[in-house]
């Protein structure tokens, strides 16, 4: 990812993301957040409500917005100073969800960047619009996201033990079979019957 300057913005640039409102994104959504409300998350009531079903939280739709700004436009380095959201329709679960992003209006004496912001579902139907004013970073920013060091000492350190444990239940399930098999094979045949089957 590279965040530009002000210098290297024109009016008119544009920017997107897409992403699905997936059943497992939106329940971390409500987790991290603590929206309980239960048109996000509890299905029977869900169904109840004139939306028939759960819907994803306005602001899950507008951080797709974020992400727009924090990766491609203006991109790593730039502050949020504001955003103006208008909710237009619901985001239902397995919605595709494309948040764009484009210039609309460039201040450079104060390094501002006022965005018009909008997201469409698979339907091309806008869903959030709104406007956002930005300041991208003085200096050029390359960012490439580096995997949490801890995960990666958590998984070199217990590696060889995951891998010890899926064959030692490998090993437990072909023995468990060839004992099946082995009783199977060892018992006497059924007794035949010569009466009719009817």
């Amino acid at each position: 990812m590279i965040g530009v300057t002000i210098e290297r913005i024109e009016v008119g640039d544009r920017a997107e993301v897409t992403r699905v409102a997936t059943d497992g994104d939106i329940a971390a959504f409500v987790d991290a957040v603590g929206d309980y409300n239960p048109i996000h998350s509890d299905p029977a009531y869900a169904a109840g409500t004139l939306f028939k079903e759960r819907i994803a939280p306005g602001i899950w739709t507008a951080g797709l917005i974020s992400a727009v700004i924090g990766t491609r436009l203006p991109g790593p380095g730039t502050i949020y100073l504001s955003q103006d959201l208008r909710f237009l329709r619901p985001v239902k679960l397995g919605d595709t969800i494309t948040a764009r992003v484009e210039v609309s209006e460039i201040t450079p004496a104060k390094n501002r960047v006022r965005l018009r912001t909008v997201c469409v579902n698979q339907r091309g139907e806008d869903v959030l619009g709104g406007e956002a004013l930005v300041m991208p970073s003085r200096t050029p920013v390359r960012y490439e996201r580096v995997a949490d060091p801890a995960a990666l000492l958590t998984l070199w350190a217990l590696g060889p033990w995951a891998l010890a444990a899926q064959g030692a239940t490998m090993m437990g399930m072909l023995g468990l079979s060839a004992l099946t098999l082995g009783s199977y094979m060892n018992r006497p045949p059924l007794m035949e019957s010569s009466a009719p089957v009817t």
